[in-house]
């Protein structure tokens, strides 16, 4: 089966950096096969035979004992993945005008109702959820007003881990 493993809050800061090449070869080691990486933050593209509750364990594992600290992986299906960029309108972007992200959402929030729990303003931002994911659009001229940014530091965050719209249709083969 096709997967996509998401690591959240690797390569962003100082600290928890992996490289890529190391991260294939991890998956490699793991059984997985047709392994590929995608940008420099944590999209990993295989195959395997496994379950995924199975490749998490192996995978956080793998990251903790290699790379010395803990990383959250949270792996979809080519199905779900699929199923999730198809839900994003085809209109919405990343260009000068809007800016489009999705936050794959770990199960304990994998509810519409995170939505109403985030600090956001929905007056200036459209906000929708698919199972497992939400994605939002707004102006960037209305970012600011969105209230997007208090998203990190709600209870909630730590539960997701965020791709613009570009990186969630590519691992999800919709845009190669």
């Amino acid at each position: 089966m096709k997967y996509a493993a998401l690591l959240r809050g690797i390569n962003v800061g100082k600290t928890r950096w992996i490289k890529m090449d190391s991260l294939t070869k991890l998956f490699e080691e793991l059984g997985c096969k047709n392994v590929s990486t995608y940008l420099n933050s944590g999209n990993v593209i295989f195959e395997s035979d496994k379950k995924v509750s199975e490749i998490k364990i192996e995978v956080e594992y793998g990251i903790k004992k290699n790379f010395g600290f803990d990383v959250p992986v949270h792996i979809k299906t080519k199905t779900e993945l699929e199923k999730i960029a198809k839900a994003i309108p085809e209109g919405w972007q990343n260009d000068s005008e809007q800016k489009t992200d999705v936050a794959f959402l770990f199960e304990e929030i994998d509810s519409k109702k995170t939505i109403d729990a985030l600090p956001i303003n929905k007056e200036f931002v459209d906000v929708r959820y698919v199972k497992g994911a939400i994605f939002w659009n707004v102006k960037r001229a209305d970012y600011n007003k969105s209230r997007l940014n208090k998203i990190i530091g709600h209870k909630y965050y730590l539960l997701m881990t965020v791709r613009n719209v570009n990186t969630a249709r590519f691992i999800a083969g919709i845009k190669e």
